[in-house]
């Protein structure tokens, strides 16, 4: 038997997404961002409304970085959610985060963050969703495996449960992508 719960914008996994910018003056802006993901090849969406610093930010740099929230990163990355670049101009010094300049766009790196997209706009559409064409993915070191790809484990991704309001950490490897579907005959 299942329950019903009607219209609710419940998705599992939801990726806590920070999303980084540089205001006009330089200085930078991080934005905690769960409604996002992979838009068409090598291009990524995130839905922003018109108010935020960093909707602001991205239409003036034409850029941005992606970034994913940490189990080590929870506190600050929360907090860069909860509080308006509009209102705390040092909002991500007051989160403890350290920002170096992408090389590939205008855009900050966040060195507490092992991953991040390095994007340019595309274009933000009239309902919020902005899309960014992903130009570099950068890692640091410690997320590599032995062969040098990234180990999602070791990136230690948090996920967003809009249903209980709590972040999760990640979980074990349970199938191989366009492979375990193959032994069904």
């Amino acid at each position: 038997m299942r329950k019903n719960f009607g219209s609710k914008t419940w998705l599992y996994p939801m990726p806590v997404l920070i999303i980084g910018t540089y205001d006009e003056n330089g200085t930078p802006n991080a934005m905690n961002a769960a409604w996002g993901g992979v838009y068409d090849t090598n291009q990524i969406m995130v839905c922003l409304a018109d108010d935020h610093k960093t909707t602001e930010n991205i239409k003036k740099n034409g850029a941005f970085t992606v970034s994913f929230a940490t189990v080590d990163t929870v506190i600050p990355c929360d907090y860069v959610g909860i509080v308006s670049g509009n209102d705390v101009p040092n909002k991500v010094e007051k989160a403890g985060l350290h920002a170096a300049k992408s090389e590939y766009v205008n855009a900050p790196v966040f060195d507490e963050l092992p991953m991040a997209l390095e994007c340019k706009l595309i274009k933000f559409n009239e309902d919020g969703i902005c899309i960014g064409d992903i130009t570099n993915v950068s890692a640091d070191e410690s997320v590599l495996d032995q062969n040098g790809k990234i180990d999602a484990k070791k990136v230690d991704p948090i996920m967003y449960d809009g249903v209980t309001h709590a972040y999760w950490s990640f979980g074990e490897i349970v199938g191989k992508a366009f492979s375990d579907g193959k032994k069904i005959k």
